[in-house]
């Protein structure tokens, strides 16, 4: 098989990739069996000529060393040879009882599909609701403001990526990459999330996949316990032997792959107090802000905004104050889609972004976050937690009290008043919003440093700034404000059997970065015991 890399192909252009295959390597189509997409990403610097990028590998029929020698030293043509996935090495110690998973968001839902595809028939308990029931619990809450604290955004089946753009981009660099998207695919995501360079699935698409992974790990002989809280854990000799459930049920443990969620508050207290080893780490708080989406791809794509092969346009941003050494940037940007309410405690507003599958609402919209350093917070590890807490209170009083999401327009925002709901899209949030202003639920340190990042963001996104553009608080929910200690071996230094695993972990930051720290950490136990 060959491998072209670099290969550029103008966005309009609409020739059979295995005809420019065959141009390419200068061999007539004929020869051309096979051509697979290994990755494909969009280069949008000049705007009069945006094209796609390709790596593909290609089958063809006639003798590959010829085909080489007639390119020379071409560097972006070479052979490559498949490999197979690389095996697991069972350890030798024998398991008392089958592991246990918590948590069924992207992190717990691989490890136990991991473990079960092994023969270790893992039970994965999940303190919220099934997908199908917390949907409807989710889309209640956003419709009348009747919230669950067993049942929302945060907690349930799939984790707080279901209700999100359901993006697959990570800075991790894992050779088991493809593992994790060929069990996305084989569940139902869309195949070209295998090489796009900014997948995502869409939390239409991304609900049905979660319940094929349920429905795969019980196949396999795992089980699954829904509205199942882990309130206590049982140590002996550093060593974990037990599992306390709902505060009623006990259950022997030998190990478990803890993947709480970077929301399970009570849970992170229950494991300091148990004296389970927890740090404190950096996260972010902000906005959410909104523009019609036709401006970021005007901004974006130049006089190809629209075009059908582009889709919906999305953008990164960041703004460092060298005065202060705060950073501002976007995170968890929504091509095409909506704000929505994410609380998981009753008396607190927090926000978060979603779209479907297609991007097409017509609106855009990121967080506008700001760095948070432990110092900030105060001594205790758990301090984050109380940080956050604050302004997601603070922000449910400015709302109403109702779960209404106070917002401001950015005009305002810079100019110091509030009131004003002339918005340049209509408000996407629900339950509802409340004019405010927002540096009355946010640090001051977080406020004007988005006083000093908006105008250099227009900048950067002519109309990123207008005075128009809304934007609603707060979003705390970036990253875990902790981190759960463990060595190299995804063990708790503190804590035997105890594997901490994903995003809530403190070791992820995002559905894909998420799904493989469980994988790999369903291999570093699978290395230690044997099945059976």
């Amino acid at each position: 098989m060959l491998r072209i890399t670099n290969f550029r192909i103008p966005v309009i252009d609409e020739t059979p990739l295995e005809k420019m295959a065959a141009r390419r390597l200068g061999l007539p189509v004929e020869s051309i069996d096979e051509v697979y997409i290994a990755r494909r990403a969009i280069d949008a610097r000049r705007k009069n000529n945006i094209s796609f990028v390709y790596s593909l590998h290609v089958k063809i029929n006639s003798a590959e060393g010829a085909a080489l020698a007639r390119l020379g030293n071409d560097k972006d043509v070479v052979r490559i040879v498949e490999t197979l996935p690389e095996p697991v090495v069972f350890g030798t110690k024998r398991l008392e009882h089958p592991p246990v998973v918590v948590g069924a968001g992207p992190a717990g839902l691989l490890a136990a599909l991991v473990l079960a595809q092994h023969g270790y028939r893992p039970l994965l308990l999940e303190r919220g609701r099934d997908v199908d029931r917390r949907a409807q619990d989710v889309r209640r809450f956003w419709q009348t403001g009747q919230f669950d604290p067993v049942s929302n955004v945060q907690f349930g089946e799939g984790g707080a990526g279901t209700f999100s753009d359901g993006k697959l981009t990570t800075r991790v660099n894992d050779h088991r990459m493809q593992q994790v998207l060929t069990v996305l695919v084989e569940a139902g995501a869309p195949p070209e999330i295998k090489y796009q360079h900014k997948p995502h699935v869409g939390t239409d698409l991304l609900r049905q996949v979660v319940k094929n992974i349920r429905q795969r790990i019980i196949e396999l002989g795992g089980i699954v316990s829904f509205e199942s809280t882990v309130t206590d854990i049982t140590v002996h000799d550093g060593r974990l032997t037990g599992l306390v459930i709902n505060g009623t049920h006990s259950i022997p443990c030998q190990t478990a792959l803890f993947g709480p969620g970077h929301s399970a508050r009570d849970t992170y207290h229950m494991l300091y107090n148990r004296g389970v080893a927890i740090e404190a780490k950096p996260f972010a708080i902000g906005v959410r802000i909104e523009h019609p989406q036709e401006l970021i791809d005007r901004a974006q794509y130049g006089l190809l905004a629209g075009h059908s092969n582009l889709g919906a346009a999305d953008y990164a941003l960041v703004y460092h104050d060298k005065t202060s050494g705060r950073t501002a940037y976007s995170f968890c940007m929504c091509p095409g889609g909506m704000v929505v309410a994410g609380a998981s405690e009753e008396g607190g507003v927090v926000t978060n972004g979603m779209s479907l599958h297609a991007r097409a609402s017509g609106i855009a919209n990121s967080a506008l976050v700001v760095n948070v350093n432990p110092t900030d917070c105060g001594e205790h590890p758990l301090s984050g937690i109380e940080f956050q807490r604050r302004y997601e209170r603070l922000a449910f009083e400015l709302g109403g009290r109702n779960y209404f999401a106070p917002v401001q327009r950015v005009g305002d925002f810079l100019g110091g008043k509030s009131g004003n709901t002339q918005f340049a899209t209509e408000p996407t949030y629900g339950p509802g919003v409340t004019a405010a202003d927002l540096r009355q639920c946010l640090p001051e340190f977080v406020t004007n440093t988005l006083n000093q990042a908006l105008p250099e963001f227009g900048r950067k996104i002519r109309g990123f700034d207008q005075p128009d553009a809304r934007m609603t608080g707060v979003e705390t929910r970036t990253s875990a404000p902790v981190r759960i200690v463990r060595n190299d071996n995804f063990v708790s230094v503190t804590t035997q059997g105890f594997y901490p695993i994903g995003e809530g972990a403190g070791y992820a930051g995002g559905i894909m970065s998420a799904a493989l720290d469980g994988v790999n950490g369903a291999v570093a136990l699978m290395n230690e015991y044997k099945p059976g």
